[in-house]
């Protein structure tokens, strides 16, 4: 019987959230201390959502070839370089206000109630900085949408709802950003990528630290990435894509793109092992916190 409590659950709980086995998380946590459970009455080990965005973290920084104990090193190193954000999900609010409303706007949005999902994100945006709203709540929401759709949990239908009002806050929030007085980035997914989300969510944050953003959006033809290339001369290309081979497909046009511009990959897609193999930079972090790291440099 999982905690009712909002923001705290049992591990099978977060084992069922994060496509984790129970087994690998207690691993995870006796090994590493990627998990901090506090304890129910009972006595049962509680797990909060910044141990569940920890574990998603570890995934997609192991997904991007570093072993289980780099990857949990890596995840301390940034839980360390941003105190308080572990237990608070700063602004004030706290794990427990995370769970409730991410939980709130995944009932909105999965049941296709469009006005109380845009009235979700109009309180979110009000109580919360963009970035803390972005990195917390919405990219949090796309992940699990994405792996509930994978694994039939989420019908093709609430997953294309949900994502066409994501974007159409996104598209909102995007509005000027070409107009950045900073460096420039081009933006784009290889050929056969159709999720952009993430993308849209890094050019947004890319933008509040001064770029300006060129953005070229899904599946787009390396011919015309490098016609832009030439056409813009920006600071720096970021590609995106959910699966190896949208970029193993071009390795080749990658190596030469890179020798003309600065190049990164970025999303669930990209290795560190292929980014230094075609001379690109890996950006193997959430998108909001790449776009702040880019930002300070």
């Amino acid at each position: 019987m999982e905690s009712s409590e909002p923001g705290v659950v049992r591990i099978g709980e977060l084992s069922r959230r994060v496509g984790v086995s129970d087994h690998v998380l207690r691993a995870w946590e006796t090994r590493y201390g990627l998990l901090r459970p506090t304890r129910s009455a009972g006595g049962f080990r509680l797990y909060s959502a910044a141990d569940e965005r920890r574990v998603r973290r570890m995934k997609h920084l192991m997904a991007g070839g570093l072993s289980a104990a780099e990857a949990a090193h890596a995840v301390a190193a940034e839980s360390a370089s941003a105190p308080g954000r572990e237990s608070v999900a700063t602004d004030g609010l706290a794990a427990s206000g995370v769970a409730q409303n991410l939980e709130s706007l995944r009932q909105a949005l999965e049941t296709f109630d469009e006005p109380a999902a845009q009235a979700m994100l109009d309180r979110l945006l009000s109580d919360l900085s963009l970035p803390t709203m972005l990195r917390d709540m919405v990219l949090p929401y796309l992940y699990d949408l994405g792996e509930r759709w994978e694994q039939g949990a989420a019908s093709v239908a609430q997953e294309h709802f949900a994502s066409n009002v994501v974007r159409g806050r996104l598209a909102g929030l995007a509005r000027g950003w070409g107009a950045g007085t900073g460096p420039r980035v081009i933006l784009a997914c290889p050929p056969g990528e159709l999720h952009d989300l993430a993308l849209m969510v890094f050019g947004i944050a890319l933008n509040r630290v001064g770029w300006a953003v060129t953005y070229l959006g899904i599946s787009t033809p390396v011919i015309e990435l490098s016609r832009t290339v030439e056409a813009v001369r920006p600071d720096l290309v970021v590609l995106a894509a959910t699966a190896p081979d949208r970029f193993e497909a071009i390795s080749g046009e990658l190596t030469e793109l890179g020798r003309r511009s600065p190049l990164a990959l970025a999303g669930a897609g990209a290795s560190a092992t292929l980014a230094e193999r075609v001379g690109a930079r890996f950006l193997g972090g959430d998108p909001v916190t790449e776009a702040e790291t880019i930002g300070r440099f």
